[in-house]
Formats: structure tokens, sequence, C-alpha cells
């Protein structure tokens, strides 16, 4: 197992050296772009700040704001500086929030000022000043005064210590050791679920090179980040990476929907694209099943000297949507519908599917879309991490996927008991999730330990895959497939705008539903077949990570 010798913050004194001339970061829709040399700029200007309110190396530093240019300014301050950044995901309730700043013992608070009215400032146990992410200023602090005359003094500071102006020469960062807790990521913000995952220099040194090395970014090229940033997937790969390469970082700044996504791809015109399922499978539903269901364009496809010619006009149309300039889609952070990964696949599209989690910073496997295996979430990264499935037959019997190496998280802060739980003394992390694995390391993943049912007969069912088969069906906006009695049940939430357009009533539905059940269970083992189907009136309950809350509907 080979461990990565770079210096994980020495690589942004390098890069922003590099770099300086080049565009680092934009807001979507704002006018401006800071260089690499302004942006080193105010990091070093953030740094006299913190020093003067006596921050120290180690200290948490909470981050509770949507994604924009000055957020991502500010996380690259505290990590250079030596402080443990703690980002909140905007999507937390206040509630939540505030038991995540208490649990990380944070002793400042970066937040917008719209999300700061909500809070109460007396419930943060340790937190000592509280500041704007959304201009410069003091929103809260033990000792006003004090933090308030360090921001007056700041740009008179700033001069004397950079009299001649701020240049390159001038980027320099403390030396942090990689088996340093650079940052705390939390999977939730329920006081009695909090699981804080502690990354370390090394662990996000092996995400990044690794992203270097296969060239996902590289010096001048475009990045268009809509992932949210406080999440591992979008921090480690629309910014991390991109930062140590010299890309140009776009930052949405807005809900991803089809309509504003496309029209920023075609603006922006990123090398990369990172996207979550959901996204693609929205523009698939909304934008191209339209224009494969008539009756023409089915007629096309079935004829083979036709369909070669379609499908390549289909991928130049869907790769011009996307701005026409990326060389692979990425698709993380759940499982992709069969149909659209079908579609992809059938024009020839390049795309690939990774496989991570938080506790891994977060990749764990990954294959170019060349050597991308159909169904599959890529290849365990070569030298940086191990797999192994606990079965007695790994590639054809379903077994928990565990994994070992550079990106495994330190372990859960304060709380070593759910750190024992998932990571063995000898560095292997228990995953959670089920799958197979191929002799070259290509893992399948089938379910999550937890939500698998067992049947009456003793076989094993995985409802992820049972509602892959129903999100795939016409009129389905979502599914969970829950056990009652004995008995698998279908939860549906249909399409509205999918039965409004073939003008179906709600008196038809329940009967269109329990025709899609009947089809589906058709090409299911007798054990996996739903017996029944109950309509769901309102979007099932998710996770910030846009993942359905399974325990609400047990």
């Amino acid at each position: 197992m080979y461990r990565y010798p770079d210096n994980f913050i020495k690589l942004y004194e390098k890069s922003f050296r590099r770099y300086a001339g080049l565009p680092a970061l934009s807001l979507y829709g704002q006018k401006g772009t800071m260089s690499y040399l302004r942006l080193a700029a105010n990091v070093a200007r953030t740094h006299i700040y913190f020093q003067n309110i006596g921050l120290k190396r180690g200290d948490k530093v909470a981050m509770y704001a949507k994604d924009s240019d000055v957020w991502i300014e500010a996380f690259m301050a505290v990590i250079t500086y030596g402080a443990t950044v703690v980002p909140v995901l905007p999507d937390f309730t206040v509630e939540d929030a505030t038991n995540i700043i208490n649990h990380s013992e944070a002793k400042l608070l970066l937040a917008a000022d719209s999300m700061f009215e909500k809070m109460n400032f007396g419930k943060m146990d340790k937190v000592e000043v509280v500041l704007s992410l959304t201009k410069p200023g003091v929103l809260a602090a033990k000792n006003p005064e004090k933090v308030e005359k360090c921001l007056e003094r700041l740009p008179d500071e700033f001069a004397k210590m950079y009299p001649q102006g701020f240049t390159a020469d001038d980027i320099h960062y403390r030396q942090v050791d990689n088996n340093s807790v650079i940052v705390i990521n939390y999977t939730s913000g329920t006081t009695g679920f909090s699981k804080g995952v502690m990354l370390t220099g090394w662990n996000l040194a092996g995400n990044v090179v690794f992203g270097m090395r296969a060239r996902l970014h590289f010096a001048r090229s475009r990045v268009l980040t809509f992932l949210p940033l406080a999440h591992a997937y979008g921090c480690a790969f629309d910014m991390l990476t991109p930062l140590a390469c010299g890309s140009h970082v776009t930052v949405l700044g807005r809900t991803p929907s089809p309509a504003i996504l496309l029209k920023a791809l075609a603006e922006v015109k990123p090398h990369l694209i990172l996207s979550v399922p959901l996204v693609f499978e929205k523009i698939y539903r909304k934008r191209i099943e339209p224009q494969l269901t008539t009756p023409k364009m089915q007629r096309l496809l079935a004829v083979p000297g036709l369909r070669q010619l379609v499908c390549r006009q289909l991928r130049k149309r869907l790769s011009a949507a996307l701005g026409g300039c990326f060389q692979e889609v990425i698709i993380g952070g759940a499982a992709m519908s069969s149909e659209v990964e079908d579609f992809l696949r059938m024009i020839g599209f390049p795309f690939t599917v990774g496989y991570g989690m938080t506790e891994c910073g977060p990749l764990i496997s990954y294959t170019p879309p060349r050597e991308f295996k159909l169904t599959s979430v890529g290849r365990t990264l070569p030298e940086i991490m191990e797999s192994r499935i606990d079965s007695e037959d790994p590639e054809h019997v379903p077994g928990e996927i565990l994994v070992k190496g550079q990106n495994v998280m330190a372990g859960y802060y304060r709380n070593q008991e759910a750190t024992e739980a998932v990571l063995e003394k000898d560095g292997w992390f228990h995953t959670g999730d089920v799958g197979t694995r191929d002799s070259d390391g290509t893992l399948y993943i089938r379910g999550r330990c937890k939500s698998m049912i067992l049947s009456a007969s003793g076989q094993n069912i995985y409802p992820e895959e049972l509602e892959a088969r129903l999100n795939d069906m016409p009129f389905v906006a979502e599914s969970l497939v829950v056990e009652r009695d004995g008995k698998l049940i279908a939860l549906i939430y249909p399409d509205a705008e999918a039965l409004e357009s073939r003008k179906i009533g709600a008196e038809k539905v329940p009967a269109l539903m329990d025709k899609i059940r009947s089809k589906v269970n058709s090409r299911l083992a007798p054990y996996e077949r739903m017996a029944g189907v109950e309509i769901m009136k309102e979007e099932f309950v998710k996770t910030p990570k846009r993942s359905i809350k399974r325990f609400l509907y047990k």
C-alpha cells in the first residue's frame, strides 16, 4: 500500500504560487473573477485576523452558509491556518446545526447573515466569535469590543506586513502534519446520531493527489460546482482538487434545477462534470425521454443502419447541452437508474460511476469511462485502497463491502463507540453496503446491510434493487419498498407532471400503479414480488444528501 508523501496543506502553497495569475473563483451570475493571487491575499488577510482574535492551531471553525466563492475562500483560510474546519450542510435545520457546532466544540462560527438570524448565540457552548460570510463583519461575540477593533485594524496591519504589496513570493502556509485532522464532516445533525467524520491530511491527500494524477482537473480547466461543498464529494473533487491544479472554479450558488443547470453548463463549459444520479435522471426524464418515446424515434432506432447515426446525434446533442467541453461525467452518491445508464451506454456517452463515503473523504472506487463496467461502481483505487467482500464467494454471493487504505477516516469525533463499531483495529472499515467484487477490484453494490429484508424462505431481498426497477417505470417519481406483516409493499410517489401531460386523473392512479407493480413483479423471482402498492401524496422525506429516510416508513 502506497501512501502519497505530499504534505496536504503545502499542495495549496505550491498551487497558489504557481498559478497566481490564473482565475481561481467565480460566482455564477456575478461579475468579476478572483485570481489565485487575490485568493491567497484574502487568505493571508484572514490569517492575520484569526491570530489577532486568538484562534489557535487545531481549534474548530464551523461554517454554516450556502455555497459561494466566499465560502471556498473561508474554507481555504481555515485549513491553511492550521485550524480544523467543520462544514455544516445548509440544509440542516438550525437546531441540527447548533447541535453540530456544540458537539464539534467549535470556537469560531462563520455563517451567512440570514442563517445566523434564526440561531441563538446563547445556546452555543464554546463559540467565542461569529463572523459573517455575507459581508465583512462580526455577527456576535463574547468580547465584541476586542473583535471589532481587530477587524478595524486589519487593513493597516495587512499593509504593514506587506509594504510592497502582496505577491506570489509571500504565499507561505504552516507545516501541518498530515496526521492532523483537517476536516470534520457530520453525517447527521441530530444530537443522538451525530457522527463527525475526522478526515486527516493523509485522507484528503489520497483523494486530491489521485484526482491530480488521473487528470480529472488541470491548469486552466473549468469547473462548475453545483454539489454541496460541505459534503465530502463536492469538497474533494469540485473544490480541493481543482484548486490544487490551477483550475477555474465557478460556484453555481443556487438549486440545480434542470433549466438552471443546463444554462450554467452551456455558459461555463466545464471540462469535468460531477453529479449525483438524481440530477442526471431529471435531465433524462424531462429533456431526453420525451424524444426517445416518439413513434418516429422508435422507428429510427429499430433500423440497424440508422441506429448508430441516431445515437451519434443524441450524444452530440447531450454533450452540447452540457457545455461540450467535458472529458467525462462522474456519477456518484447513490445508485443510478438502469434505464438512464443503459441510454448513456447506448449512445456512447463518456460517463462513469464512482463509489465513496464521507468516511473515506470520499473516494473508494473509480474507473475511467473507457474501462467502466456497466452496473458497477468502478475499480477499487489502486495503491490507495483495498477492498474485500465478507462472503465465501465474493464474485457471486453478496456480502458486506469492507475497505482499507489511505482514504479511511481517523474515526468519529468524540464517539469512540461508533468508531469501534465500523473500524477494525487492523484498519478495515465496514461500509454497511452489500455487494460483490470482481478479481480486478471492481465493485458492484446491491444495497445497504440495514435495509436488507430476509424473506420467509430465507432469501436475502435488497429493496434498492426493486426500487430501481419501479423508478424506471413511467409515471413513477420515486419509490420505497418496505416489509409489512411478512409482505413486501411498494410505496410510490407518482410523477405528477407525467400524469398531467397524459391527462391521467387522480382516480386512475391507484389502478395504474398496481399495473406497474404487476409488470415489475413479472421480472422478479417469486420471493421478491410485491404484494401491494401504497400511493404517497407527498415526496419522501430526505437527508441533505437526497437519500430517503427509510426509518420513517418502516
